[in-house]
């Protein structure tokens, strides 16, 4: 459940900021060809610098500061437009009358995102945010709201008007899942589904997406022909990641600490196999990644125990086995690997840093590099294409 908020400061107050920030200095935008560009959102208000750009070296683990955007309430998730040239981002408060989408531009060559537009959710905390494979629209995940916001794009790369599909139920965790709660959206490789996480009804919900809608923000989900993906009860299932080959899916729940494995066929998903991430009963798992080879997955738990668990992905069914656990600092979030598979950064959100770990491609096992990105209260990790 998303917990002390900042409070909402008024979204006539949004500006841009690409300067210095606290003793932060920016530096040269210049990169070469191990650097990636890097953006991260965070809980803050909108008088603060809540998205922040770095320039991160992934063969040397360094990073730089270049600049960043006031303005939003909350960014806590974003999403980076295919292109490189679009971010799209949550403005995560926790009532629908201010819970918003954004839209802003992003030059990542001279490190500056300018603002679009912003669209009303219409649903409570907003804390996921993804585009579609089509590029059409961006759908967001409403925690408070138990719902989702479907926003059609516009070919300048702002966000249409919202249409809003609200759940209904609930779980057996009276404090946790006392209404539906949306936690991820997240598509199947094929393009054929959108999937929703629910924490709070543990389903997975599951659109056909009809391919021929052009405009509107209607029509794009099947909604009609929407089913659910029904998951062990009390789990709450949070995020999710699919395999390269989009053969099995990988799902972590933040109440009951697993990973579930699931089968993909073309139509539906299936569980083939549960296992334990967090074993101290912590109900804190978040976040979950595959290694670029896929021959790893990393699964994050919070409030008790926080790091990492770290799993050994077999190739031949997709099923898991545990190989090690990182610890981390507080409240590990999101977490993010390097493209070439070397590093992996953690949000830790009460350490008010990132910390970067280094990893072993043979045994998926992580070290750390004592690197830290301090930054207050990070949430969500992303590199520009």
């Amino acid at each position: 459940m998303k917990k002390n908020l900042l409070a909402v400061l008024g979204m006539s107050s949004l500006m841009l900021i690409a300067c210095k920030s606290g003793n932060e200095k920016p530096v040269s935008s210049g990169a070469g060809s191990d650097t990636l560009t890097m953006l991260v959102g965070s809980y803050a208000s909108s008088a603060e610098e809540g998205i922040k750009i770095y320039r991160f070296n992934q063969e040397t683990g360094e990073s730089n500061y270049l600049g960043g955007l006031k303005g939003i309430s909350n960014p806590s998730f974003l999403t980076v437009f295919p292109d490189g040239k679009k971010v799209y981002a949550v403005g995560e408060d926790e009532t629908s009358q201010t819970a918003t989408a954004n839209a802003l531009a992003l030059d990542a060559d001279s490190a500056r995102l300018t603002f679009l537009n912003t669209c009303l959710t219409r649903g409570g905390a907003p804390c996921h945010i993804a585009v579609s494979p089509d590029k059409r629209f961006v759908v967001t995940a409403n925690y408070m709201g138990g719902s989702i916001t479907v926003f059609p794009l516009e070919s300048s790369g702002r966000l249409g008007e919202g249409h809003l599909i609200p759940f209904t139920g609930k779980g057996p965790d009276e404090s946790r899942q006392e209404q539906p709660h949306l936690h991820h959206i997240w598509f199947t490789p094929d393009g054929k589904l959108l999937l929703a996480n629910d924490l709070g009804t543990d389903c997975i919900h599951a659109f056909p997406i009809n391919t021929a809608q052009t405009s509107g923000n209607e029509g794009y989900l099947d909604e009609a022909s929407a089913f659910d993906i029904h998951l062990p009860a009390a789990s709450g299932p949070r995020h999710a990641c699919f395999d390269a080959e989009g053969k099995f899916a990988y799902v972590i729940t933040e109440l009951s600490g697993e990973v579930i494995v699931l089968s993909y066929d073309g139509n539906t998903l299936q569980p083939v196999q549960r296992i334990q991430a967090d074993s101290l009963g912590a109900k804190g798992s978040a976040d979950i990644h595959l290694s670029p080879d896929g021959n790893f997955l990393y699964a994050s738990n919070r409030l008790k125990g926080d790091g990492l668990a770290i799993f050994k992905v077999s190739k031949n069914d997709g099923q898991l086995t545990k190989v090690g656990y990182q610890s981390t600092g507080l409240h590990p979030r999101n977490f993010i690997l390097t493209p070439n598979g070397k590093y992996l950064l953690v949000a830790c959100r009460d350490a008010n840093e990132i910390e970067v770990y280094l990893r072993n491609a043979q045994t998926g096992l992580l070290e750390d590099t004592g690197k830290r990105i301090a930054m207050s209260r990070p949430v969500c990790i992303r590199w520009v294409p």
